[in-house]
């Protein structure tokens, strides 16, 4: 029984982290946006690379979640 507890909360805990990472990948994807911010603190230079980082991010971000509900599925099923 505190195996099978265990184990939903490490999906819960996998799906939440992924979500997490793919709203953050996702907010991070508006460069424009971040192209006026860090212009205005001095960090301009980061956003020419951001995009070979954040779409990386995103996918893996958007695997852990699709994971986390395939597990879940699984054990149910």
């Amino acid at each position: 029984m505190r195996g099978m507890k265990l184990k939903q909360e490490n999906d819960r805990a996998l799906i939440a982290t992924g979500a997490i990472g793919a709203t953050l990948a996702a907010l991070c994807c508006a460069t424009p946006l971040l192209a006026l911010v860090f212009g205005a603190i001095g960090f301009t230079g980061w956003v020419a690379k951001a995009d070979y980082v954040v779409m990386p991010a995103l996918l893996i971000c958007l695997g852990l979640v699709a994971f986390g509900f395939y597990r879940r599925h699984a054990r149910r099923g």
